[in-house]
């Protein structure tokens, strides 16, 4: 399952390591979404300790926010929401079907074991799903 890296979306980004961690395999480019100023300084200070500064920007925006402030078409979405976040699959999906994705693009959605994959987010279809413990990525396409 190859995805194109030119251009990745990190949503729910954390400390940023998705997205650092597609930077540091060949990525482009990546928008690191982060609702929290303090979260977001840490993301920067993250993306300079590994020299990956010129090639990402970090947004402090909501996940709702982000179709109307930020420009695809991204090639990858990485989406790490909080387990207890009612409202991320709505806005995952949501953008998932907008034209802020690339066709072919890939979403892969990091939930709890105990939270089923939808079999589908935005018109793209579930691959696989992979357990690590607590954790799952769910991969579409």
């Amino acid at each position: 399952m190859g995805a194109d890296l030119s251009r990745v979306l990190d949503l729910y980004a954390g400390t940023g390591a998705l997205g650092i961690e597609a930077l540091s395999r060949g990525a482009g480019w990546c928008d690191f979404v982060e609702r929290g100023y303090r979260t977001c300084e840490t993301i920067r200070e993250n993306l300079a300790q590994t020299d990956l500064a010129e090639r990402g920007a970090v947004h402090a925006l909501s996940v709702r926010q982000v179709a109307e402030r930020l420009e695809g078409p991204y090639t990858l979405l990485l989406a790490d929401p909080s387990y207890n976040d009612e409202r991320a699959l709505e806005d995952l999906e949501r953008l998932a079907a907008s034209p802020l994705l690339a066709p072919e693009a890939v979403l892969v959605l990091e939930h709890s074991r105990r939270q089923e994959a939808p079999p589908a987010l935005g018109g793209r279809t579930l691959l696989q799903t992979r357990r690590h413990g607590d954790t799952c990525v769910s991969f579409y396409r």
